[in-house]
């Protein structure tokens, strides 16, 4: 408004008026005006006066009233010079600049409030070169100073006049402060000079700066400093509009969004329908309450957004709903406290399980390790062996020993890796993976974690679950385990993975890599008997519904049932037959009839039928046939080789569903008697008259492995020889060409085959010898172990 007035009392219409339109010629003639050598001195703050530049000044000091009308009175002419810090009230000559311009007074208004208003117009440059008078206000003895300009043919000084006319342009376009008029007078100004005046003048510089510009001799220094400064400017305006703009935007957005939010909410209330609005508090509040990370908060709060806006009758509502109360249920952070009382954790083991001891051991030095360092940063435990050994039931056991939540998820048969890594969201019916499903149903982040049959993933069209483990069991990549339908990593760290298998051979190598096997091997009859006794026939008569007295079982028969109906290394089978046993008084009770409590041999095999015992050793008196010892999935085996010699041309016949490995053995044996005939006094004629057939009893079951290379040559040397086997006597080691009799493994299982075959002795080779010292004492009662390391000491040992 003090413009305004300024503009009104000055006989100015409006501002563009102010903004005077030199030409060249009237510059030329302002600067060829005389200047006196005296000067009465103005001194401003925080502005810097230009020649050509008209600019009103307010002065309020007297001294300063005092010398605008004296300079009125006389030439109408001053000198103004600039204080060095605005700050100062009372100035000294060393508070001024010393260069300043020499001004026209081309008006003197005297304001409403006092004050004195003078109009100015810049003429030229001048150098202080001594103050003469200070009070009531500066005089100063001053010299003109020249301005060095460029040449009207110099192309890069008329650029630069060009680049500072168009930014300029640019700045008032931009800049909503700045009246649109100005960049008319910018392009109707014709002198290159008092462009560069003007705008230097106009700029929103720092007043240092300005008096740097002012100082400059060289019009072409200027210029190419007023447009470096310009550019600046430009640049600074430009990133302020665009933070204004995204603000705005944002805001605008905003405010959007909630109109329509409380648009929607009407209609709803409207309609009567507002469980869609509840559900979403709901899932507010106890998102409040959860142990967020930081990135889970922020996807749960962006996720949850994104279900507002859906309609809840479209179908990726359903899905939407799903993932957030799986991050909901999921216990982020949420940890059940451990026991490693080691002790406690003993007792849980022997209370469960029988016998196992350094199993029993391994798991004790693992919690104990655990215990010491605080994480589950060990190696993952795999307890691999037969079926019904108690691999399973050992998870379950750790679980209670340490209170913590107990999870088993079976593998087997599994063939989709989304069944570990859930699908994506994109698919109507997505689902988390197994994994993310079982710890939201536990409740906690650091269960009992028992992978149960790792070793039968199959490989299926979706992807290789195998593959999908390996980041799950591996320490250094499950603290951010990735599901697909969650969409980020959840913590894996803190559960203690346990994995079982029957066999070893067919679990991926990079995940065998990443557990620590403990193999745990069937058990002996005497264990069986305890084990029997102590858990399983309790089980089944609480199961039941007996009591202690309703049935009676003693050793003998108990070891009946497992000589004659069991042939496994496991306790399942033995299971089925005690649960039998005890339906069998169940019902004579539950009828009220008379029954025999106490139940004898006879009557046991009245109740489960008539034994069965293909295992059990069928001593012959015919040469070729050879008792085997075998390794399965369901433990150890006994197996017969069978061998006949016929007339013809020496072909070579192999029957009994072999896998190639046994096939190969065969041919191997074949090969090895032909090139040692004298040792084993064997007419060679017989190689060329003879038809060799090799059999293996049991064909429906197919059998592959090099345990029965020592138990095939023994057989063709028995029928090429018609010397028959000693009684009693199995073997397993695998051959070579050259004689040689190699390791195999199994021993254990085989072993206890052997036992319940009601084996004798056992040929093995020199190299098992430590696998049989591992195993204890007790379990070899019975038997006579011999040694071997080639096929002479075999054919020597085996035939009479």
């Amino acid at each position: 408004m003090l413009l305004k007035n300024i503009f009104t009392e000055s006989g100015f219409e409006s501002e563009a008026e102010f903004i005077p339109l030199m030409s060249q010629d009237e510059e030329d003639q302002l600067l060829k005006d005389d200047v006196p050598e005296q000067l009465c001195i103005l001194t401003v703050r925080n502005m810097v006066l230009y020649s050509g530049i008209v600019f009103p000044i307010i002065a309020g000091k007297s001294g300063s009233i005092q010398l605008l009308k004296d300079a009125y009175g006389l030439d109408k002419t001053v000198g103004v010079l600039t204080q060095r810090n605005s700050v100062i009230e009372n100035i000294s000559e060393k508070d001024l600049y010393s260069i300043g311009t020499v001004a026209k007074i081309l008006k003197l208004l005297k304001m409403p409030d006092g004050n004195t208003t003078v109009i100015l117009q810049g003429k030229r440059r001048f150098k202080v070169n001594r103050f003469i008078q200070n009070n009531p206000y500066f005089k100063a003895e001053i010299l003109a100073l020249e301005e060095k300009k460029p040449s009207s043919k110099d192309k890069e000084y008329l650029a630069l006049v060009e680049s500072i006319k168009e930014i300029s342009i640019k700045i008032i376009q931009d800049n909503p402060n700045i009246p649109s008029e100005a960049s008319i007078a910018i392009r109707n100004i014709e002198s290159p000079s008092f462009l560069i005046n003007f705008v230097a003048s106009n700029m929103n510089l720092a007043t240092r700066d300005k008096q740097k510009l002012l100082e400059y001799d060289d019009l072409k220094k200027r210029a190419m400093e007023t447009l470096r400064f310009l550019n600046l400017e430009h640049q600074q305006i430009k990133l302020k509009n665009d933070i204004q703009s995204r603000v705005r935007s944002d805001m605008d957005q905003q405010q959007r969004e909630y109109f329509l939010h409380q648009q929607i909410k009407a209609i709803q209330e409207e309609l009567g329908d507002i469980s869609y609005e509840k559900e979403i508090d709901e899932m507010r509040t106890k998102a409040s309450r959860k142990k967020w990370t930081k990135e889970a908060k922020k996807q749960f709060d962006r996720e949850l957004i994104k279900m507002q806006r859906i309609n809840p009758q479209m179908p990726e509502y359903t899905v939407q709903r799903n993932y957030l109360e799986l991050m909901i249920d999921l216990p982020w952070n949420k940890y059940s406290k451990d026991n490693f009382d080691l002790e406690f954790a003993q007792k849980i083991l022997d209370r469960d399980h029988y016998g196992l001891e350094h199993v029993k051991e391994r798991i004790i030095e693992y919690l104990a390790v655990l215990k010491l360092r605080g994480d589950m940063r060990s190696p993952i435990l795999c307890f691999y062996g037969p079926p019904g050994v108690g691999k399973t039931s050992l998870g379950r056991s750790i679980a209670t020993a340490l209170k913590r939540k107990y999870i088993r998820i079976s593998l087997g048969g599994l063939h989709d890796e989304s069944e570990i890594r859930g699908h994506r969201r994109t698919y109507i019916g997505a689902m988390p993976g197994r994994l993310l499903q079982s710890i939201r149903k536990a409740g906690t982040s650091n269960p009992v974690f028992v992978i149960d049959e790792i070793d039968k993933i199959g490989l299926g069209t979706n992807g290789d679950p195998s593959s999908a483990m390996l980041e799950v069991l591996d320490p250094e990549q499950n603290t951010s385990f990735y599901d697909n339908f969650l969409e980020m990593g959840y913590n894996l760290s803190k559960v203690l993975f346990i994995a079982t298998a029957n066999s070893i051979s067919s679990i991926h190598p990079a995940l065998l890599d990443r557990m620590e096997l403990i193999e745990m091997n069937g058990y002996t009859i005497e264990e069986k008997i305890k084990i029997v006794k102590k858990h399983i026939f309790p089980k089944q008569l609480k199961e039941n519904g007996l009591k202690k007295k309703d049935l009676i079982l003693g050793n003998e028969q108990i070891e009946k049932v497992i000589e004659s109906y069991t042939r496994e290394s496991g306790l399942r089978t033995i299971e089925k037959h005690m649960a039998k046993l005890a339906r069998y008084a169940a019902k004579h009770i539950a009828m009220d009839q008379k029954y025999l409590k106490r139940l004898s041999v006879e009557k046991i095999e009245k109740i489960l039928g008539i034994p069965n015992d293909p295992d059990r050793y069928e001593e012959n008196k015919v040469p070729g046939v050879v008792t085997g010892l075998a390794w399965t999935h369901f433990g150890g085996d006994i197996l017969y080789i069978e061998s006949s010699l016929s007339k013809g041309k020496g072909h070579l016949s192999i029957t009994g569903n072999l896998g190639e490995v046994m096939k190969e053995s065969a041919t191997i044996a074949l090969q090895y008697i032909k090139a040692h005939y004298k040792e084993f006094n064997i007419d060679p004629k017989m190689f060329e008259e003879r038809n060799v057939h090799v059999h293996v009893p049991e064909g429906a079951v197919p059998k592959d492995g090099p345990s029965a290379g020592i138990t095939m040559l023994t057989s063709l040397v028995s029928s090429y020889t018609k010397r028959k086997l000693r009684p009693y006597l199995a073997m397993t080691g695998e051959i070579t060409l050259r004689g040689k009799v190699l390791p195999v493994g199994g021993i254990k299982e085989k072993i206890l085959a052997a036992k319940r075959a009601n084996i004798k002795e056992i040929i093995l080779s020199q190299d098992n010898k430590k696998d049989v010292e591992e195993i204890k004492q007790d379990n070899l009662k019975g038997l006579t172990f011999d040694y071997v390391r080639d096929m002479n000491d075999v054919i020597h040992l085996a035939l009479l």
